[in-house]
């Protein structure tokens, strides 16, 4: 009888980084189109803006460095792609590609590409963007759909001026904002589809929500237009369960998230900036490493509490 010796892992799975991206534009296709439809073409050159200048740019410094070129994994893809999805359907097209290149050579590639990334490249890039040039972050303009003789007309946020819209449009996307946040329904979908193909799990997107909603209640806001508003839910299912910068255990994954919801809450309620989305994002990826020591995964082989002899 032959053995055959191998070292671990020994479970292999069809999940690989190119199946996992692929789910993820799949998910995202329902933002796409509803922002298209919202906000028009000018939505549409956004998002291939972002998209090209990520695409390239991982090209371009993979071959620059003598690294194995993988823009076939996908993944660049997918970070110009949720980048565009987080910009003003009015922002000018260098816009992202400023930010998409940021995400992909500065936050992505100088330290070490894709899997060592300790922050998630598309925030990382929101926020420099929103420190940058805050005349063209914050600019808001209400939904114009296809039809191009219509001139965008500039609209506060609901988070700006909370009541000023009915929970339909909030939910229907029918509001000033991201291209990619303001309709729920396309959000939910692509939840759906991630959980239905077991791309994500629902602790992090069901726990940041319910934190949100929890901590905006206890500081005296409303809450379910706290949830409906701004990027809370497309974060929560595209951004905050990037599996490179949250933590990998499940107790991890409730406290990185509920801290995320925590954040979120104190910032706009408290803070003099009503998003606030963008850096809890980062802060708690910051935190994930931390996270990942203090849940430890169990180790196999040895029993609990037994010290480990060396010699």
């Amino acid at each position: 009888m032959n053995l055959h010796l191998s070292p671990a892992p020994h479970v292999h799975s069809n999940q690989s980084t190119r199946v996992l991206m692929r789910n993820v534009l799949v998910a995202l296709i329902p933002c796409v189109v509803a922002g298209i439809c919202l906000f028009g073409y000018s939505a549409a050159l956004l998002m291939l803006a972002s998209v090209l200048t990520a695409v390239v740019a991982e090209y371009i410094w993979q071959r620059a460095t003598g690294n194995k070129v993988r823009v076939g994994d996908l993944s660049a893809v997918v970070t110009g792609l949720i980048l565009a999805l987080n910009l003003p359907p009015q922002a000018p097209l260098w816009l992202a590609v400023v930010g998409s290149a940021f995400a992909i050579v500065i936050v992505k590639g100088l330290f070490g590409g894709l899997g060592d990334n300790f922050i998630n490249p598309a925030m990382a890039a929101r926020a420099l963007l929103l420190a940058s040039w805050p005349r063209y972050m914050t600019v808001w303009t209400a939904p114009t759909g296809l039809n191009s003789s219509v001139d965008a007309v500039s609209a506060a946020t609901p988070l700006l001026t909370p009541g000023s819209y009915s929970l339909g449009q909030l939910f229907l996307g029918n509001i000033p904002g991201s291209v990619g946040e303001v309709c729920k329904l396309a959000i939910l979908l692509g939840l759906a589809y991630l959980l239905f193909t077991h791309t994500i799990t629902w602790r992090i997107p069901a726990v940041m929500v319910a934190s949100t909603f929890v901590f905006t209640w206890l500081f005296g806001k409303n809450p379910l237009t706290s949830v409906l508003s701004g990027g809370v839910l497309f974060a929560a299912v595209f951004m905050a369960t990037d599996y490179v910068t949250c933590p990998m255990t499940a107790p991890g994954q409730f406290v990185y998230a509920a801290g995320i919801g925590l954040v979120i809450a104190l910032i706009r309620c408290f803070g003099g900036y009503p998003e606030g989305v963008t850096y809890a994002i980062l802060l708690m990826n910051i935190a994930a490493p931390l996270l990942d020591h203090v849940f430890k995964r169990r180790v196999y082989g040895y029993e609990k509490g037994a010290k480990v002899q060396n010699g």
